[in-house]
């Protein structure tokens, strides 16, 4: 992972380089603190996680969440990434409904809406934390991406490995397009769901012939 150093926090101190967490006692400390932002965001939204609060919740110091996490982004956009691991993992548990490929995808990314409306200001939370220019949430958006990827390659399988490429790249954008547009208050979760289809239906029909 990428060293980032300089942030700061809500009472100003600064964070230390970002390193990936080693043992099991540190993954365990990262696996705390991002379930306390979790549990902040789906509480009381973007606003209320605060690195101090999160450190009291998961029992973790300022320091020891700075080694992990570059800023409260970087920290939500961790989460994003754990929260498509648990998509990703229900998926594999119960493959995706419908006939074509584009039926299963639209299944896959309905259910992924209804887990985020579940949880609104969590999901609020996680689509402002990905705006930030942080290098670390920028990584933790490609992680997201490639998950997303996972859960896709086998319903397009029949695809050649660049028009899958091209495929989710686009529907990528579509999908924080509007959920930009979502937490904004500019449409609703019925609106971000059938975008998406429609972009699913647009782009991989024309292949299924």
């Amino acid at each position: 992972m990428t060293s980032v150093s300089g942030n700061l926090d809500g009472s100003g101190e600064a964070a230390a380089a970002v390193v990936a967490p080693g043992n099991g006692d540190q993954r365990d400390r990262r696996r705390r603190v991002i379930d306390a932002a979790f549990e902040l965001g789906a509480e009381r939204g973007y606003d209320a996680v605060q690195m101090r609060d999160v450190s009291a919740i998961a029992n973790v110091s300022l320091a020891t969440i700075y080694r992990y996490f570059s800023s409260k982004d970087h920290l939500l956009a961790a989460a994003m990434t754990e929260w498509t691991t648990k998509l990703q993992g229900r998926v594999a548990q119960s493959p995706p409904k419908g006939d074509t490929p584009a039926d299963q995808l639209c299944d896959v990314l309905a259910r992924a809406c209804r887990a985020m409306a579940r949880q609104p200001k969590l999901s609020a939370a996680l689509v402002r934390a990905l705006s930030s220019p942080d290098p670390g949430v920028q990584q933790s958006a490609a992680d997201v991406q490639r998950q997303i990827e996972a859960m896709a390659s086998g319903i397009l399988a029949d695809l050649d490995p660049q028009t899958q490429s091209d495929i989710l790249a686009v529907l990528g954008h579509v999908w924080y397009s509007t959920l930009v547009a979502w937490a904004n208050g500019r449409t609703d979760f019925d609106r971000v769901t059938a975008e998406l289809e429609r972009a699913v239906r647009v782009l991989v029909e024309p292949h299924q012939a």
